[in-house]
């Protein structure tokens, strides 16, 4: 077998989930990126493994390891996506501004004069605070 064969089937999947983690907004989309990532590494340890004729199997004994790691990784993140979801009501990465770095000392925490703005409930619930106080 030729080591070309799976190293540009690598190539084309490690891309694909190169731009699905650089493009897409959904969290969902972007843990499912990472994997397709991971399962890209998985492939070339497996052929380069092959190609080499190593007699320890180390290309697989790592990649067993890189399917422990993704597996928890999925679990962990696919939990924090569902809290974020229950908590925000959405699932875009691009909206979830409580996770950003806290406001400069000399700023004011409730100033949204500077920020993007979103239709969030909770960013309506403080602008309707601070208007009628």
């Amino acid at each position: 077998m030729h080591l070309a064969y799976p190293a540009v089937l690598a190539v084309l999947l490690f891309c694909t989930g190169l731009y699905g983690v650089l493009a897409r907004r959904n969290a969902i989309l972007v843990l499912m990126s990472v994997e397709l990532m991971l399962n890209a590494v998985n492939l070339n340890l497996v052929a380069f493994d092959v190609w080499l004729r190593d007699t320890l199997h180390a290309g697989q004994a790592l990649t067993l390891f890189t399917i422990a790691i993704a597996a928890a990784e999925i679990g962990i993140g696919l939990a924090i996506v569902l809290l974020v979801y229950r908590n925000r009501g959405t699932s875009d990465v691009d909206r979830l501004r409580d996770l950003a770095d806290p406001p400069s000392a000399g700023q004011d925490p409730m100033d949204d004069s500077m920020a993007a703005p979103t239709d969030n409930a909770a960013d309506q619930a403080r602008r309707a605070r601070r208007q009628t106080a």
